[in-house]
């Protein structure tokens, strides 16, 4: 794995079953000849071992993951979130979280699989924390948190998203540094939408643009590019092919990315 991971399940049990449990989980109609698996096992010297993934779209993954293998488990299975800042540990027992005050790298060590990386990680330079905003085309707020909310079966706490009407459409942001897969969601349920799922880190340096109609992912601009790609290529966002310019295109704030 040549990219720093994003995401990791620690848990315990046979790498083999974890495998075979957490594809069920994420990707149940994935095939070995098809669709690469979004992770990746890394044995660990003990009980326990990881699965990690690098991609920002498939954050979110490790607490779905979790929950599952924590009703399967009489141990608790731990989940790490590393795209955001600041990083987000949880320990899961019989599908129930809590939230953890300890570093992933300490946790991860801890349990005897060190995650890749982790010598580096500790490094300002080397950590980038990654933000993820959304332009959605021809939406508007109320219709945004309307499907949001069916989609969570509740409303949305305040502060959890910042919705901004503009003349061509929303921009969606957080007020707590993430929109989890709410440009997924938006475009799951206005199909008729086109939505734009941003996530860069503070230097621009990592940049991805996820393009999404009809809860699919129809095109994807990323830098660096992919050795494996993922999705369709797009080499250009709105006939823009530089982070700053397609951020000016969409209409998002480049400071966005950048505040602390």
């Amino acid at each position: 794995m040549n990219q720093w991971p994003l995401w990791a399940v620690l848990a315990p049990g046979e790498p083999a079953r974890l495998e075979s449990r957490a594809l069920v989980i994420v990707m149940p109609d994935w095939e070995e000849d098809g669709e690469e698996q979004p992770f990746e096992v890394i044995p660990g010297s003990g009980h326990y071992h990881a699965l990690i993934g690098t991609d920002p779209i498939d954050v979110g993954a490790e607490m779905q993951i979790a929950e599952k293998l924590s009703l399967e488990c009489d141990e608790p299975v731990y989940s790490i979130e590393r795209a955001n800042d600041p990083w987000t540990v949880m320990s899961w027992r019989n599908g129930a979280l809590e939230i953890l005050e300890v570093g992933p790298e300490a946790l991860a060590k801890s349990l005897g699989c060190p995650l890749p990386g982790s010598d580096e990680s500790s490094d300002p330079a080397v950590r980038k924390p990654l933000r993820k905003v959304a332009w959605a085309e021809g939406v508007r707020a109320e219709d945004a948190l309307r499907v949001l909310e069916e989609d969570a079966g509740e409303p949305v706490p305040p502060g959890q998203y910042r919705l901004e009407d503009r003349p061509r459409g929303l921009l969606i942001s957080s007020g707590t540094s993430d929109i989890g897969y709410a440009d997924l969601t938006v475009s799951e349920r206005l199909p008729r939408a086109r939505v734009y799922g941003v996530v860069a880190s503070p230097n621009l340096d990592t940049f991805f643009v996820n393009v999404l109609q009809g809860g699919e992912c129809i095109g994807q601009f990323a830098q660096p590019p992919y050795e494996i790609p993922h999705f369709p290529v797009v080499h250009e966002i709105m006939g823009e092919q530089s982070p700053e310019r397609i951020l000016a295109a969409l209409g998002i704030p480049a400071e966005w990315f950048r505040n602390e």
